[in-house]
C-alpha cells in the first residue's frame, strides 16, 4: 500500500521517504516510529555519516591533517557540495541535511529500539562515481554544484507530496553527470533495497530513506531476494584505479632527468638551464596559482610553490599536502568552524571557512602541481624536438 511517502510493503515491513533538509520530514519520522512500534528502523546511512551527524564537533585540526595525508580532501569537497545541492534544489527549511535521519535514530534510541544502517560507505559511492565521470562531465557538476545560480525554490509541502516532482529533480541531476547519477541513484536504489532485504526477518522494520530513492528501492524490492543481495559485495566495492595516472605521474620525472642526463653528457649547458627553469618556473606557478584560486594564505602559496618542483618528481607526495599543511597551521579552524562547515548554507564557505579553505587549497594546490608538471614536460619535450 503506498501513502504519499509511505510505503507499506507489507505487514512487517515499511518504507518512509524523507527529503533530507526537512523539518517537516523530521516530525514525520517521529511519529511513525511512536505510533508504528517498529522493532528496528533502518536508516539511509554508514557509519562515517551517522558520525559526521552524531558527532560534528569531532572534525578538528587531526582530523583535517590526517584527511590531507590520505589524499582525501577532494572526496570530503564533493561530498560537502553534494550537500550543499540539496538547498539549491529547493529543498531548504533550515534543517542541516540528514535531520531527518538523525532524528529517526534518537527516536529509535529513546523507545530501545535497535538501529540499523544500510546505506554504502559515502567514501565508496563518490569514488565509484567520481571515477565513473569523464572531464567534462565532472567539470559540468562542479559547476553546477558550485558556481551556477540558485533557482526559484520549491516549497517543501510540494517536494514531499508529489513524486513525479521528486523524479524530476532526480533525472535533472543525471543530466548533468550521467555516468555520476548512475553510481549515486541507480547503485544506492540497489544497494538499499539488498540491505533492507538482508534484515527482513528481524521483525517489524521501519526504513527511513529519502525521499528521492523510493520509487527505486520499492522496485528492486520486487525483485527477487537473492538477485539484489547477491550484488552488495560487488557494489561495496571500490572501483579499480587506472593505471594511466600513475604511469604518467611516474614517467614525468623519468623523462626530466633522462633529459637532463642527455643534455649534460653532451654538454648543451644552456638549454639545460632553459629546461631546469621551465621545470621550476611553470611548476611553481601554476601550483601557486592553484592555491591562490582557493585564497589560501600567502605563506601557503609560497610553500605549495616552492614544493610542486619537487614533489612532481616523487609520485608519493603531493605540493597541495604541504599547501594544506601550511593553512592548517597559520589559520587553524575552530569547533564552530567545524559546525559551520559542517551545514554548508552557502558554497562560498569553501573559500570563507577555515575547514572549507584548508580543504579547498589542499585540492586545488594538488590540481595546479599536477598541471604545472604536465605543461613543464610538454615545454620540454618541445625544446628537445626542436
Amino acid at each position: 500500500m503506498i501513502n504519499g511517502n509511505i510505503v507499506e510493503v507489507d505487514e512487517n515491513l515499511r518504507i518512509l521517504g524523507t527529503a533530507h533538509v526537512s523539518s517537516e520530514s523530521v516530525e514525520l519520522v517521529r511519529n511513525q516510529i511512536e505510533e508504528w512500534k517498529p522493532e528496528l528502523v533502518a536508516v539511509e546511512l554508514c557509519p562515517s555519516r551517522m558520525a559526521a551527524l552524531t558527532e560534528p564537533e569531532t572534525l578538528d585540526s587531526e582530523d583535517l591533517l590526517k584527511i590531507i595525508k590520505e589524499g582525501r580532501s577532494a572526496m570530503i569537497l564533493l561530498q560537502s557540495a553534494l550537500a550543499a545541492q540539496q538547498r539549491k534544489m529547493g529543498l531548504s527549511s533550515g534543517e542541516k541535511p540528514g535531520a531527518e535521519l538523525l532524528a529517526a535514530v534518537n527516536a529509535a534510541e529513546d523507545a530501545d529500539i535497535p538501529v540499523e544502517m544500510i546505506d554504502r560507505d559515502v567514501v565508496i559511492t563518490l569514488r565509484r562515481a567520481w571515477r565513473k565521470m569523464g572531464f567534462f562531465e565532472k567539470w559540468r557538476i562542479l559547476n553546477a554544484l558550485l558556481w551556477e545560480e540558485e533557482e526559484d525554490s520549491v516549497p517543501i509541502e510540494e517536494v514531499l507530496g508529489d513524486s513525479d516532482l521528486l523524479s524530476s529533480m532526480m533525472e535533472e541531476a543525471r543530466e548533468v553527470a550521467p555516468r555520476a547519477g548512475e553510481v549515486l541513484i541507480d547503485e544506492r536504489d540497489t544497494f538499499l533495497a539488498g540491505r533492507i532485504q538482508q534484515i527482513r526477518g528481524k521483525g517489524r522494520i521501519l526504513a527511513v530513506i529519502g525521499a528521492g530513492h523510493l520509487s527505486g528501492v520499492v522496485n528492486n524490492l520486487g525483485e527477487p531476494a537473492i538477485e539484489t543481495t547477491s550484488r552488495l559485495a560487488e557494489l561495496a566495492e571500490e572501483p579499480t584505479k587506472s593505471v594511466w595516472p600513475k604511469i604518467i605521474v611516474t614517467a614525468i620525472p623519468i623523462f626530466l632527468l633522462g633529459a637532463v642526463g642527455w643534455m649534460a653528457f653532451n654538454g648543451e649547458i644552456d638549454e639545460l638551464k632553459q629546461t631546469a627553469q621551465t621545470w621550476l618556473l611553470l611548476n611553481a606557478i601554476v601550483a601557486g596559482l592553484g592555491v591562490l584560486i582557493a585564497r589560501g594564505h600567502p605563506l601557503s602559496i609560497l610553500v605549495g610553490a616552492l614544493a610542486s618542483p619537487i614533489t612532481s618528481l616523487n609520485p608519493t607526495l603531493a605540493a597541495g599536502w604541504f599547501a594544506g599543511y601550511t593553512q592548517l597551521k597559520v589559520a587553524s579552524p575552530t569547533g564552530k568552524d567545524a559546525q559551520d562547515f559542517l551545514k554548508l548554507d552557502e558554497a562560498s564557505l569553501f573559500w570563507k571557512n577555515r575547514v572549507g579553505k584548508v580543504l579547498l587549497v589542499t585540492a586545488l594546490g594538488n590540481v595546479g602541481s599536477m598541471v604545472g608538471a604536465w605543461l613543464a614536460g610538454g615545454a620540454i619535450l618541445g625544446q628537445l624536438i626542436g
